[in-house]
This record gives C-alpha cells, structure tokens and sequence, in this order.
C-alpha cells in the first residue's frame, strides 16, 4: 500500500487490541466526537496484535469512516509492549497518547491529558485510576505492581504505573524501547532517558462493556520479572559491574574468609578432617559462586539487549500508513 501523506497533527491516539471487535466502533466515534469539539487534529493508530475475531475487518471499516485512522495488523499475538512499541515507532502527532480498546479508558480525558504535555510541561502523564471496575484477580496483583515499582524506581508520585491512558512528549515515546511486560513500566524507562518531568491525573475508569479481560495470572510472574529487569537496565546497564561484582566480591571474600579460618585451624590449632565439616564446602560454595557472578549474571542482559531480531514483529497488513515529513 502506497504510503499516505499527512499533514502535521496535534494528538497521536495509539491504541492496542486483541480480540475487540465489539468496541472499536463506539470508541472511534467517542474519540472524534472529543477531538471535534476541542478543535484538536489527530490520528488514530490502532494495532491489531493478531486478533483471531473481526477486529481488522471492522478497521478497514472505520477507516473509510474517519479519515485519521491508520491500523497496524500483526501476523500473530505478540503482546500488549509489542503493539506499543510498534505503534510509537509511527505516531507523527506532537503528543502521543495511549489507550486501551475496551472502553475502560475514556476519550474524554485526552484534551486534558494534552494540555498538561504541551502548556503545564510535563513529559509524560500517567493516568490514575482511583476508583478501579476490574476484577480482583486484577487489582491485586496491579497494587502490588504498584507498590514495588515505587519503591525499586524512586516514582513516587505515581500510584498506577500500569494504566494504559497515559500522555507523552513525541521525543519520549522515541527515545524507549519496551518489550516483554515492560508497556508497566514506561515512566521508569523514560525517567531512565532524561525525561523526569512526570505527572499523574485521576481519570475515570468504567466497568467493561463487551467480552472480557485478557489478564491472566501468568502474567503477574512476567510482569515481577520485567520489573527486576528494567530496575537493572535502569541503574547498571552501564555499570553492571558495579552489581554483580559487588555481589561477587562479597562472596568471594566470605569463602576467603572462610578457608584462611580453615587453614589457620589445620595448621595451628591442628585441627583435622576438614572436608568432614560443612563449613569447608560453604567456603568452597561462595568461592566458586563469587567467580561466576563475575562472569555470567549480567553477560546474558546485556546479549538479550544487544539482539538484532528481538524487536522485528512479523505485520501482515498497514492501513493508512503515513510517510514520515521532514
């Protein structure tokens, strides 16, 4: 498909979705009308992480219905970072605005959500759902995520890293990279690249309308993982020897500690049988362990980074794909 040129517009609404045919209609209309009445130019990417219903064919629909729609369709279902990841990579709008497609997050909130970008100077605003409609399977897990990504990133002001209405700078969307679970913790990696001015709105959050949530508990074990992984990209990716040879070191010097007491009880207070006793292999233990932290933890985050393919998604179809202006 030829690319589409466009003229420069005010808000990017980058919206990911996974089986939502239902309510893609109603959230475009919703959208446009609020974009219309605040006299806001915009465009809608909506990525189409391999939806197995009729979500793509209800895009093509809409699209010959609002001109400021553009979609994205991958091959297959790569998760919710994967989508954003991809759909800010083509945001061409001065502000860059996420959302979810179930309706839970209101278009209502954009004009204010712009606001704060582009006249209070905010780089990025992160919506906070006080009042939640999701199940507890969901908001327990959530405040906890919560939690532990305030207490291991030094945001505090945030309360809800993982809503999805958020606002940003175009500069900030450009300049992260997220993968794996890691659409959580994008105040993280943007305060990680230099944009620290951060701020929360309280946005209305609404009880779901059509099908049901995609959250499953696997994803709280991914969602721990990502956290420890980006709190590590955030503070040793260019010093993770200042990590794991720390951890290193300490183990180290205990087994050293531990066989020159070995030693001094052989050979002074001759004291024998010492591969009987269990504190000569715990020295043993912590040698050898304190050696490969030297070696190994940090070599396999750094490689998993350094990945030429680990951001390539296989995308079967663009529909209004704009050519970037200079």
């Amino acid at each position: 498909m030829p690319l589409v040129k466009r003229e420069f517009v005010q808000i990017s609404i980058v919206v990911p979705l996974f089986n939502e045919e239902e309510s893609l209609p109603e959230l475009m209309s919703w959208i446009d009308r609020v974009m219309r009445e605040n006299s806001l130019s915009y465009e809608v990417i909506m990525i189409d992480d391999g939806s197995k219903d009729k979500s793509w064919s209800v895009i093509e629909h809409l699209s010959a219905l609002y001109p400021g729609l553009r979609g994205i369709k991958f091959s297959r279902n790569y998760g919710k970072s994967a989508a954003l990841n991809v759909g800010f990579g083509e945001a061409m709008g001065d502000v860059v605005i996420t959302m979810d497609a179930d309706l839970q997050d209101s278009p209502d909130e954009v004009p204010e959500l712009y606001k704060m970008i582009t006249q209070d100077g905010f780089d990025l605003v992160s919506g906070w759902k006080q009042k939640r409609y999701d199940p507890i399977t969901k908001t327990i897990p959530t405040k906890l995520y919560n939690w532990a990504a305030r207490a291991m990133s030094g945001i505090n002001n945030l309360h809800d890293f993982n809503c999805g209405l958020k606002s940003y700078k175009n500069e900030v969307v450009k300049s992260i990279e997220i993968y794996g679970e890691m659409h959580r913790y994008i105040p993280i990696l943007a305060k990680r690249a230099g944009y620290d001015k951060i701020g929360e709105k309280v946005v209305h959050h609404q009880a779901r309308k059509y099908g049901v949530t995609k959250f499953g508990l696997e994803r709280f074990l991914y969602g721990l993982l990502d956290l420890l992984s980006v709190s590590f990209m955030t503070r040793f990716s260019k010093r993770p020897m200042h990590l794991f040879g720390g951890l290193g070191a300490l183990c180290f010097l205990l087994g050293f500690i531990i066989t020159i007491y070995l030693t001094i009880a052989k050979f002074v207070f001759a004291v024998y049988r010492m591969t009987e006793r269990p504190l000569f292999y715990i020295g043993l233990v912590a040698i050898i362990v304190g050696v490969q932290l030297f070696l190994t933890g940090f070599i396999a985050e750094l490689v998993s980074r350094s990945s030429s393919d680990r951001n390539n998604y296989l995308i079967s179809k663009y529909l209004n794909r704009s050519a970037k202006l200079n």
